[in-house]
């Protein structure tokens, strides 16, 4: 049996629908990410989970058990948001003990418990200090230490590490999974993040205007995207409409004057000749080269430069090709003391696998 089972659960305010008859589960000791823009009902549904709003709709069960009538407090779920919520009032300590407290257990029992749990997230040698006193960092992990001390049954994050900056975050993301791992708490993770998504989750959900679009691994979710939404949202993609012009173990498709493609044709995906929608393919997958230099891939025009990004491991080109459209491709900066290896305005030959990218019809 799931955990924690969403059926069917809608929420609306006035004439807007946050949440749109959502369905999933959640299974013990799972990292699960709700996973899209803002505005898309991630933090209503995560709200709805933890009590703090009901739904008009739909049913909320953990553990079989219906949660319509047992309140925020009574659940066996704790909530960390991004915003830390710590009492500035109170020390690393006591902010840790305050929900046991309010639980009226044991200071003996409280004392231990504030012990592992400070082991648990590094933080035995700030006990005494304040929240003012902290990082970023060891705020977050404080908040965090509250919301597992007692051993919760679910832990919400709402946005978390929101406002931690690039480097803290990404260590705040190593810890998180190694936490997760040790405890074997289950974690309900909400971001609009992908990269984060991607990195910490066991399964995800990508969200948008109230519904679910894909449920799926992170893997199938970057590599294996069921609509242009999910492709265009999750990570940077290269999209162009296309029609199925021919169909046999592969799909060649046409992508308006550039003439046609190979593309890979999906397991049971259903498509026929004359079907429109749209060829996508990640940057990675796309091999950029001298123009007057051969490439064995089936697929491959000659473009020009028009400009590119450099972020220290990789260079990221954006190619003009003769139809007009772009095309972007990347390539890692694996030579030392290279930054770029072609200037604005180079001809450049781009090009890749037949089995590389996908055809979608939505």
């Amino acid at each position: 049996m799931a955990l924690l089972e969403v059926k069917g659960v809608s929420r609306r305010f006035d004439d807007f629908t946050a949440v749109n008859h959502v369905d999933f589960s959640v299974t013990t000791g799972e990292f699960f990410t709700l996973l899209g823009p803002s505005g898309c009902g991630k933090t209503t549904l995560l709200r709805m989970i933890a009590g703090f709003d009901q739904p008009d709709s739909g049913s909320i069960l953990l553990d079989g058990i219906d949660l319509k009538d047992t309140p925020p407090e009574k659940r066996p779920i704790h909530t960390v948001f991004q915003s830390y919520a710590l009492f500035p009032h109170m020390t690393v300590e006591q902010n840790i003990a305050f929900p046991l407290r309010m639980a009226r257990q044991p200071e003996e029992e409280i004392r231990k418990k504030i012990r592992e749990t400070l082991d648990l997230v590094a933080l035995r040698d700030r006990a005494k200090r304040y929240p003012h006193e902290l990082s970023g960092g060891q705020k977050q992990r404080v908040a965090l230490a509250r919301g597992l001390v007692n051993r919760p049954r679910l832990l919400l994050l709402d946005e978390p590490l929101g406002a931690l900056d690039a480097k803290l975050r990404e260590q705040m993301q190593i810890e998180l999974i190694a936490l997760q791992r040790d405890i074997g708490v289950t974690f309900v993770f909400v971001t609009h993040a992908q990269e984060e998504a991607l990195a910490l989750s066991h399964r995800i959900a990508v969200m948008n205007h109230g519904r679910i679009e894909q449920l799926d691994e992170p893997d199938r979710i970057y590599g294996s995207p069921k609509n242009r939404f999910v492709a265009d949202f999750i990570g940077n993609v290269n999209m162009h409409d296309a029609t199925v012009e021919a169909l046999d173990d592969t799909l060649t498709l046409a992508l308006g004057k550039l003439g046609p493609i190979k593309a890979p044709r999906h397991k049971n995906q259903e498509v026929q000749i004359g079907m429109s929608g749209a060829f996508i393919i990640r940057p990675e997958q796309v091999s950029i080269r001298a123009a007057d230099e051969p490439s064995p891939d089936p697929n491959q025009f000659v473009g020009t430069v028009n400009d590119f990004l450099y972020t220290g491991d990789v260079t990221t080109y954006i190619v003009d090709l003769p139809d007009g459209e772009r095309l972007e491709a990347l390539l890692p900066n694996s030579a030392p003391g290279r930054a770029k290896f072609f200037e604005l305005g180079d001809p450049v030959r781009v090009s890749w696998k037949a089995e590389a990218g996908a055809f979608l019809d939505t």
